[in-house]
């Protein structure tokens, strides 16, 4: 699946902004920045991980800067993002 360049989410508390690139190797690579990677970082990583797995998005390069997003959030904002990056409708 091609993926380009895209974004979803704010830098405003509650919320995520993810940014979602191609990845010139194999696998999901995430990047994340909170400040509350220490407590629910692997958290984090995990929805991401689980949602765009449940997208069929395999190679991706993932950078998720997090404001205390709830993992709903997180879900919708990583859906929104991977389907900018893919043009692939998950809603119709």
């Amino acid at each position: 699946m091609e993926i380009k360049n895209a974004a979803a989410g704010t830098m405003e508390s509650g919320d995520i902004l993810i940014q979602i690139a191609p990845n010139d190797e194999k696998g999901l690579k995430i990047e994340l920045e909170s400040s509350v990677a220490f407590q629910f970082g692997e958290q984090i990583k995990k929805v991401i991980v689980e949602t765009l797995e449940g997208l069929d998005i395999k190679e991706a390069v993932v950078k998720a800067t997090d404001k205390g997003a709830l993992d709903c959030t997180i879900r919708a904002r990583v859906t929104a993002a991977a389907v900018r990056a893919t043009g692939k409708d998950v809603w119709a």
